[in-house]
C-alpha cells in the first residue's frame, strides 16, 4: 500500500467515526483483528452490533467505494465477527455495514452509510 492509501484509508475510517458518532452509535473498537482478518468499526447502537467496514475512493471513475468489497472480504469479515460475538458473549442482534466514503468538491467527504450490506 502506498503512504498515500495509508493516509487516506486512516482518514476515512476517522470520517467514518465522526459520522457514527454523530448519528447516536457508540463505537467499540477499530482495526478488529481475527487472525489475519480485520473488521474496520464495530459499533453498537439500542440492541444491535454494527460491523462496519469503510470504503474510500478520491473519484468514482472505477466505480463507487462501495462496489469493492467482494464475497471474499465479507466471508473474512464475517469469519472475525463470529470470533469477536464469541469472546464478548454478544447475544443481541448483528448488523454488517459498509460505509462508502468519496472524495468531495472543496474537501468535503461525501458519505454513504449502507445498513445490513451484506
Amino acid at each position: 500500500m502506498t503512504r498515500d492509501g495509508f493516509v487516506n484509508g486512516h482518514m476515512a475510517e476517522n470520517v467514518a467515526v465522526s459520522f457514527l458518532f454523530s448519528h447516536g452509535f457508540v463505537v467499540l473498537s477499530r482495526n478488529y483483528r481475527f487472525k489475519h482478518y480485520e473488521i474496520d468499526i464495530i459499533a453498537a447502537k439500542e440492541d444491535c452490533l454494527h460491523f462496519c467496514e469503510v470504503k474510500f475512493r478520491a473519484c468514482d471513475s472505477y466505480g463507487h467505494p462501495e462496489e469493492f468489497v467482494t464475497s471474499r472480504q465479507q466471508e473474512r469479515i464475517k469469519a472475525a465477527a463470529d470470533d469477536y460475538i464469541y469472546n464478548y458473549d454478544w447475544h443481541g442482534k448483528v448488523q454488517f455495514d459498509i460505509i462508502s466514503i468519496s472524495a468531495g468538491v472543496n474537501g468535503e467527504n461525501d458519505v454513504v452509510f449502507i445498513e445490513d450490506a451484506f
